[in-house]
């Protein structure tokens, strides 16, 4: 539920790749302003500020937009 109150997340936003003893994952979602938005999103407005490569993927954008995230600021 969304209580109207606006959260300012600031920090890295990034695609990752996990390599672990049990197999490999490659281009997830990763940083800490990433999921700390997604998680406070659950609870008030977001503001993502950060900064991104050209070539951050669409699916990024997405999982942000979809969420309700403003990504206004991030460059």
């Amino acid at each position: 539920m969304n209580s109207g109150k606006t959260i300012l997340a600031v920090g890295s936003i990034a695609i990752d790749t996990l390599e672990t003893p049990n197999g490999n994952r490659k281009n997830i979602l990763g940083g800490s302003a990433s999921y700390f938005s997604i998680a406070a999103g659950l609870l008030a407005h977001v503001k993502l500020v950060g900064v991104v490569g050209d070539d951050y993927p669409d699916e990024g954008w997405q999982m942000f937009k979809s969420r309700g995230i403003n990504t206004e600021n991030v460059y």
